[in-house]
Parts: C-alpha cells; sequence; structure tokens
C-alpha cells in the first residue's frame, strides 16, 4: 500500500483529500503546516508528497526545498496543491523541483488521476534504476578486477625479473624494463585519479556553496592548454601529428584551468582509444554568443543511441568484443564538470562512422 502525505491548512480540505485518497486504498499521513509536514516526511518516507502554497508556519516553497535537500527524501515524488494559476508561478515550482500541480478547486477524480499518474511514473523509474544498478554491477565486475590486474601485473613482474636477473640484464633491457613499469604506474594512478574525482565532483553536485565558488575561476588561456594537452595525448597514444586538427580562439572561459585540462584530455583521450591510427580527429575551441564550445569529433566505432543515454562511470560499452584501458570514469566527468561550471555535455554519434562531444561553457565577463 503506498503512502501519501498531505500537507494543507485549510482543515476541511485536508479531510476531504484524505479520505478521498483513503476510499481508493493509499495509507496517508496529514499535516496542517509547512513545519509538521516536513518533520513527517522525513520520519514516515511517504511515497507521495502532496503540499499546500500558502501555510502558516512555513510555505510550501520552503517544504519542497527542505525535503530536496535531505537524501533521504530528495526522491519523493512532490505535488503542488495551489490556488496560483499564473504561468510564472508554475514555472518557479517546477524549477524548485515540484513534479506537478493541482489548481484547487479540485474533483475526485482529477485528484486521483495525478496522483496514479505520478506514482506509476515514480514505479517506472525505480525499474529503470534497478536495471541501471544490474547493468552497473556486471560492468564493475567485468572491468575492475581487469583494470586493477593489468597494471599491477606488469609493474610486479618487470620488478620480479629485475630483481632475480640484475647481473645478467645490460643497460637497455633495464631501461625497457623501467619504462614497461612507468607504463603500468601511469595508467594505476589515472586510473584512481579519476576514481577520486568522479567521487569529489558527485559530492560538490550537492554542495552549492563549494559549488558557487568554483564558478568565480577563470581560464585566460584554452589554446595554450588544449595545446599541450593535444601534445601529450597523442604522444600517449601514439599518433602522428598529421592525425590530429587542432583550432582553439583566444577567449577567456568561466572554468579553473585544471578542469579545463581534464575536460579537453578525457574526451581527447576516448576520441583517441576508440578511433584508429591514420584517421582524423578533430578538436575545435569556438566562441558562440556567450558560450564557449569545445568539439572534438572521431571517425571511430561510434555509440547508438542508447548507449549515449547511458554514459556513466564503470559503463564501458560491447566490452567483450573490444578492449580497452578504463572504467568508463571519462565522459562521466567531462559531464560532471559541465555542470558543475553551468554548462552543457551532448554526445552525437553514428555507429562506424563518427562521435562528436561538444562542451558549452559559459564565458568569463
Amino acid at each position: 500500500m503506498k503512502r501519501i502525505l498531505v500537507i494543507e491548512d485549510e482543515a476541511s480540505l485536508r479531510e476531504d483529500i484524505v479520505d478521498i485518497l483513503r476510499l481508493a486504498d493509499f495509507e496517508v499521513l496529514d499535516a496542517e503546516n509547512g513545519l509538521v509536514g516536513a518533520a513527517q516526511a522525513k520520519e514516515h518516507k511517504p511515497d507521495l508528497i502532496l503540499c499546500d502554497i500558502m501555510m502558516p508556519e512555513r510555505s510550501g516553497d520552503w517544504v519542497l526545498l527542505e525535503v530536496r535537500s535531505d537524501p533521504g527524501t530528495a526522491h519523493i515524488p512532490f505535488i503542488f496543491l495551489t490556488a496560483r494559476t499564473s504561468r510564472s508561478d508554475m514555472r518557479y515550482g517546477m524549477e524548485l523541483g515540484a513534479d506537478d500541480y493541482i489548481t484547487k478547486p479540485f474533483t475526485p477524480d482529477e485528484l486521483l488521476s495525478a496522483v496514479n499518474a505520478r506514482i506509476t511514473k515514480q514505479a517506472h523509474l525505480e525499474i529503470a534504476q534497478t536495471e541501471r544498478l544490474r547493468d552497473l554491477h556486471q560492468s564493475i565486475a567485468r572491468a575492475l578486477p581487469h583494470e586493477l590486474r593489468t597494471p599491477l601485473t606488469g609493474i610486479l613482474g618487470y620488478a620480479r625479473i629485475m630483481m632475480e636477473d640484475a647481473e645478467e640484464l645490460d643497460t637497455s633491457q633495464m631501461r625497457q624494463m623501467a619504462q614497461g613499469i612507468q607504463r603500468a604506474s601511469r595508467r594505476l594512478r589515472r586510473l584512481v585519479e579519476n576514481y577520486l574525482l568522479f567521487a569529489q565532483l558527485e559530492m560538490l553536485s550537492n554542495q552549492m556553496v563549494q559549488a558557487q565558488v568554483l564558478l568565480q575561476e577563470t581560464c585566460t588561456a584554452p589554446q595554450e592548454i588544449l595545446q599541450t594537452v593535444v601534445e601529450q595525448q597523442a604522444t600517449e597514444a601514439k599518433r602522428p601529428p598529421e592525425d590530429l586538427e587542432v583550432h582553439c580562439e583566444a577567449v577567456s572561459i568561466r572554468i579553473d584551468e585544471t578542469s579545463f585540462a581534464k575536460i579537453a584530455e578525457e574526451l581527447l583521450d576516448n576520441a583517441l582509444k576508440f578511433s584508429q591510427p591514420g584517421t582524423r580527429v578533430q578538436i575545435h575551441g569556438i566562441r558562440a554568443g556567450e558560450r564557449f564550445h569545445l568539439v572534438v569529433r572521431d571517425q571511430g566505432r561510434g555509440m547508438n543511441s542508447e548507449q549515449i543515454q547511458r554514459i556513466d562511470a564503470y559503463m564501458q560499452f560491447d566490452r567483450r568484443l573490444y578492449e580497452h584501458a578504463g572504467l568508463g570514469f571519462g565522459l562521466a566527468i567531462v559531464r560532471h564538470l559541465a555542470t558543475l561550471y553551468q554548462g552543457s555535455f551532448q554526445v552525437s554519434s553514428v555507429p562506424g562512422q563518427f562521435t562528436e562531444v561538444r562542451v558549452q561553457l559559459p564565458l568569463a565577463t
């Protein structure tokens, strides 16, 4: 039985709503003002909240912000009960995080229709989330052991040979093994750094004060950073200079230089990783209006629309068919950084033809 919390200061209306919902086989809790309602939401974790806007003690807006700020209640569907009918009022509520509006006065059928629609949608979202978690667990189970063991095996193997056969190895052999240890160590270090960065970005997305501080940062020379990243990534991927086409306008962007370099690094790493030597990779930084567009396009394997929708950490597609280093953190980190700096992240692709990733960031004023 689904549990619904009704927050309404008008006693007669609140009683009517409670009766309608109970006759429809819902478990119902009720509260006479926003302060009591928010406390009940946190204590009882209802499946849906119906809340008036204009109330004593605390308004419905305050209740919504309180509910959304608590991880234990942030996911609960929230419907406003309101006599306000202007488009600006409704837009404001939606921007705060409301899921729907029911305008007073309403009929029992209108109330139940809105409630059932929202509960059904939430059930579908939970099913989709369950399936996503299952896919995530399978992806981690396949990828994580390999990504940790492969570089460690190289490091330990080279170290063992250098220890046991030190007297028989010449300088060139020692240098070759040291280079192998260095490559494996860099791979392992990048895995750890990306994991820590992804976790930090996940936390920052829920810490608005710290996020606002980051928005004061400025990158004044993106073209220089981009050129450095391109040279480093091309060398590591062993791709010839003619494979890369680079162009970046001289602008100032509202993002710190380290984050911009990370975005460029991950986008270019993906483009080089999933395309073949001899094919063109284009990296363009372009000003368009008040936004800076960083566009990276390759002629590689490509993704279908379902794969684009499922881009996230630990997600690598067709891993059983194609072997590539990494845990899928790259594009997930780029998306987080773009969102954090009030930008956007878009992927377009045609399997077997191309993939284009576009990150838009605000220009510094």
